[in-house]
């Protein structure tokens, strides 16, 4: 578990401040109150007349007529964000930054990526952040998750889980409004998908776990939005999980687990009373008999869940443990919502580009960050600076996952992008470009296009790729251009003519290599200057604290040995490097493994593993990670170092830029590379 850094809570009781005024927030006060771990001291609403009106029945002391007022108070050590779900991240990000610990209502967010910068927030800002999924934190809950755990029925097979009932359709209502997040697999669904990853990992001795595959349909209105809808989930561990919701149906609202020994029925597994104490029952059903587990409560769910909020607090955790829900069930259990919307069809105006515009996805202008600590390079014929690091977009699934990243490489000072024709059949391209075009930034980076992958590694080909690549990306030149591959069959003057043409056509300006051996780019250069053109202005090769001891893909080079990088400091030629932490592996070895053991098997060897330790006695002189220490090796060369990375999180973003902050002596890169001899 994390620890909490510094944050101020009373000695007594825990102080909520309540951000939105409606029918939960009532509900979750009154959980409070009936508690003996908190104490709710201020409202917040969008009035102060509607804050005054929430308070006053309740004794709360402070109203306060807008939430920065309340994120602003003092006397609150906590925020219960309690507004439609597409109002969540700008709050809980702005809640971290006032220091404020945070319960925030279900669903989390929109989407996985708002929920990422949400719980980065409360990572960098050291204050608790849970997602209010209630019903875990009731003792009917605790008590199955230990039956599960105990294989009470045997091994598990199928689960059935449904939420739903019957409303009336209203367009304008939350339950139906696009732009308000509406419909039933978000604000009902989600709950069925949380209670069947919740089992699936009770399989397996862990909190939960994330299906490996998500078939959902859907019944969509007017609006766009589902108001019925079912999905299968299938487990790598063999389950099967059905779930549906509605919110113009009443469903039976039950969950039943079926496995190899009987099945458990669980006939009220939400415990949704808003006001009554609900007791949990869970039946058994077990070689023809029906044993009924009665579990006492003497309070609602919302004020069990409160406690354990205040419990978790106490102990100096910024999350919990299971069965409430932690940051990785969380983001687990958005990300399965997000794939049983894509295949009911469901798209919220907030997740394209359009509905975006040049907001975050906290609704706030990209702001370059203070504490930033980017640093820049120079690349002969661009007439801006390079950010050291340069974003590889290669990983970005949807475009919230892209502009969630992207903009937060641009706050942390990032400006430089990589990406190919050849990735995702153009969608990352497409992605960038639409990002770009969105936020309006594109005078302010710098983007790096690679074509000419192999079977379409010709002059002929490229030519037909540069402008698919531009056309994709919404723009018409791109600062630097990289072959993706060599073709030995290819004399290189055709290359460097080809090349050129485009350089005249204003589309590229510096261009390169990447996986060219140093002699056919001294080859190319000796061309381009005999015949008066330009030449290989950059290089594109591997180059890492490991040595690549076999391809990653075919065709692949590195300069990573000590005479390619003295040659390539010798023509002065700046190289961004690729796989620049070496894929991972200077990770601990239970992060390294689950990469893979083919990429493993590329890296590992007895030279590489003697600089892995290197990498390790050098973090610890430095107070940093090995993995800092291998992308800080690529930035110190003495020749113009570039790293691309390829971040899949803002986690991962941020765990890789304290390699900025080192500067090591050649005498450190030498010790590296070659140890003591």
């Amino acid at each position: 578990m994390n620890e909490l850094k510094g944050q101020s809570v009373s000695e007594s009781k825990l102080r909520w401040g309540i951000l939105g005024a409606g029918a939960i927030a009532d509900a979750f006060v009154k959980g409070v109150q009936a508690g003996e771990t908190g104490e709710v001291v201020a409202v917040g609403s969008r009035s102060l007349e509607k804050a005054k009106a929430f308070a006053e029945p309740f004794g709360i002391s402070q109203a306060h007529g807008d939430y920065d007022a309340l994120l602003a108070d003092d006397g609150v050590d906590i925020i219960y964000i309690a507004t439609p779900h597409p109002m969540h991240p700008r709050w809980a990000v702005r809640a971290a930054k006032a220091g404020k610990h945070i319960l925030c209502e279900k669903p989390i967010a929109l989407n996985h990526a708002q929920a990422m910068v949400m719980i980065e927030a409360a990572r960098a800002h050291g204050v608790f952040f849970m997602e209010a999924f209630m019903y875990r934190c009731h003792p009917q809950t605790a008590k199955l998750f230990e039956m599960l755990s105990a294989d009470v029925i045997g091994d598990i097979k199928y689960i059935s889980a449904t939420f739903g009932f019957a409303g009336g359709y209203d367009p304008d209502s939350r339950l139906f409004n696009n732009t308000l997040g509406g419909g039933g697999i978000m604000d009902v669904g989600c709950y069925p998908v949380s209670m069947c990853r919740m089992i699936a990992g009770a399989m397996d001795g862990k909190g939960y776990a994330d299906p490996v595959s998500v078939d959902g349909r859907g019944e969509l209105v007017e609006t766009g939005v589902d108001a019925t809808a079912a999905a299968t989930l299938k487990f790598d561990n063999g389950l099967i999980a059905q779930v549906a919701c509605s919110v113009q149906a009443g469903l039976d609202n039950r969950v039943v687990i079926y496995g190899s020994g009987g099945r458990i029925v669980v006939p009220n597994p939400w415990l949704a009373n808003r006001d009554e104490a609900e007791a949990g029952l869970i039946e058994v059903h077990k070689g023809g008999k029906v044993e009924r587990i009665e579990v006492p409560a003497d309070r609602t769910s919302f004020s069990y869940e409160a406690d354990v909020v205040a419990h978790a607090i106490a102990a100096g955790k910024q999350q919990v443990d299971a069965p409430a829900m932690s940051w990785g069930d969380t983001l687990g259990n958005i990300t399965t919502a997000q794939k049983w919307r894509a295949g009911a069809g469901v798209v919220y105006a907030d997740e394209t580009p359009e509905g975006q515009g040049k907001m975050t996805v906290t609704q706030d202008p990209i702001t370059r960050r203070a504490d930033a600590n980017m640093r820049y390079g120079r690349v002969d014929g661009i007439d801006k600076d390079i950010s050291q690091m340069v974003m590889g977009c290669d990983n970005q699934e949807t475009y919230t996952h892209a502009a969630a990243l992207f903009d937060d490489w641009l706050e942390r000072g990032g400006n430089a992008f990589d990406t190919a024709h050849l990735y995702y059949g153009g969608l990352q391209e497409r992605l960038l470009g639409q990002w770009l075009k969105a936020r309006g930034v594109r005078d302010e980076v710098v983007i790096l296009s690679k074509g000419g992958h192999p079977p379409d590694c010709h002059p002929e080909a490229i030519s037909r790729q540069l402008l698919e690549s531009q056309e994709r990306m919404l723009i018409d030149h791109a600062e630097i251009y990289i072959l993706h591959r060599d073709n030995g069959d290819v004399p290189v003057g055709e290359f460097v003519d080809v090349l050129n043409e485009q350089v005249a056509a204003g589309r590229i300006g510096v261009f390169g290599g990447s996986n060219w051996s140093l002699d056919r780019v001294a080859q190319a250069n000796a061309y381009a200057e005999k015949n008066g053109k330009q030449g290989f202005g950059v290089l594109s090769n591997n180059l890492s604290l490991a040595e690549m001891m076999t391809p990653v893909w075919d065709g692949c080079l590195h300069i990573s040995d000590t005479v390619s990088r003295e040659r390539i400091k010798a023509m002065g030629l700046p190289n961004f490097a690729w796989s620049s932490q070496a894929r991972g592996y200077f990770l601990p070895e239970e992060l390294r493994l689950r990469l893979g053991l083919d990429n493993y098997g590329v890296w590992d060897g007895p030279a590489n593993r003697s600089r892995r330790q290197r990498a390790y006695e050098l973090a610890e002189k430095y107070n940093v990670s090995p993995i800092n220490i291998a992308a800080a090796y690529v930035l110190c060369q003495k020749f113009p170092s570039f790293a691309l990375i390829g971040p899949r999180s803002i986690h991962e973003t941020v765990t890789s830029l304290p390699a900025l902050d080192l500067e090591l002596t050649e005498e450190e890169i030498t010790w590296l590379w070659d140890g003591d001899q």
